[in-house]
């Protein structure tokens, strides 16, 4: 198939960086600063873990890997099978398989290396994560293709992100949580969090979705309602968010970085409306991102300041 010309003087899609080199290039097909999305609820997972056995260094690293390196894999792949699909999106269309900037097979070959990379991490965590690290990828791997038959991708997407906050818990406890609903509440609360941002992301796409037949939230209710689907699962997240710290006796900041997120989400719901999308740009993803970053922050800060010496870090 012949590859689209590039085109120098074309917009780039956000959250993208400028550069014709080849790292630029797969930063930004994998776009992988929205590596911040999630990495901190792997990290709040791996916190909340240190409740019942220390810490080591070598753990957090290992865990770092295998987020970044699944989620390579997830996204490489996603561009992979929607290549097409980018292609006839004006939106899309300057991403780096479209234009022939990365070719099919290099990017296939880069979805096995991070694959191969995310299970040897897995298997340096423990026996646990290594035997339920083909599930958590063909899981994420699944998702690519859902947008072709259901209108709830959204959520299977929260759910492939949700991975990541039980995946760190496990990496350090190496069994389930105590109490064993609290697991649950935590891959709620983020699957629901990521699906209503993923469903704000689409309202860009709501006209071309539905010329091409494919399938989300906003294409099938509408702006108005897919706007009111996002607001009650950011509803749902602070709720299993709050769940969880009750499970885990939660400190006073752990309250007050959830106070937190719940107002900015507030706050950047307020800025959304019907028919005008116009403050939703890169800033407004970034900062989700950075809401997520904030609760990490509390939720090590509640942490550190509990007693018993707080975490413990070992060799």
């Amino acid at each position: 198939m012949t590859s689209l010309p590039r085109d120098p003087v074309a917009p780039r899609e956000g959250q993208t960086f400028a550069g014709a080199s080849r790292i630029v290039a797969y930063v930004n097909l994998v776009k992988l600063p929205h590596t911040v999305f999630a990495l901190p609820f792997a990290l709040v997972g791996v916190v909340l873990a240190s409740y019942r056995r220390p810490l080591r260094l070598s753990d957090v690293v290992w865990v770092i890997v295998a987020f970044t390196a699944a989620r390579f894999a997830a996204m490489a792949f996603n561009r992979i099978v929607d290549r097409e699909i980018d292609r006839r999106n004006p939106r899309t269309a300057m991403r780096e398989l479209p234009r022939g900037v990365l070719g099919v097979g290099e990017t296939w070959a880069a979805v096995v290396i991070a694959s191969g990379l995310f299970i040897l991490a897995a298997g340096r965590l423990n026996a646990l994560c290594l035997v339920l690290a083909p599930e958590a990828l063909a899981w994420v791997f699944f998702y690519s293709f859902t947008k072709r038959f259901t209108r709830w991708s959204h959520l299977v997407l929260g759910g492939s992100l949700a991975i990541a906050p039980v995946g760190g818990y496990l990496a350090v406890a190496g069994t389930w949580s105590r109490p064993a609903w609290m697991l649950v509440a935590l891959a709620l609360g983020v699957a629901t969090w990521v699906g209503g941002f993923d469903i704000f992301y689409s309202l860009q796409d709501v006209a071309f979705d539905r010329e091409q037949r494919l399938q989300s939230i906003p294409a099938a209710l509408g702006e108005a309602q897919g706007i009111r689907v996002a607001r009650f699962m950011h509803f749902v997240s602070i709720a299993a968010l709050a769940a969880v710290g009750v499970a885990v006796h939660a400190g006073a900041w752990y309250w007050i970085g959830l106070a937190l997120a719940a107002a900015l989400l507030m706050y950047e719901h307020s800025l959304v409306t019907p028919g005008d999308l116009g403050k939703l740009d890169a800033a407004f993803f970034t900062m989700n991102g950075m809401i997520s970053i904030a609760f990490f922050f509390f939720v090590l800060l509640d942490r550190l300041t509990r007693g018993a010496g707080g975490i413990r870090l070992i060799g």
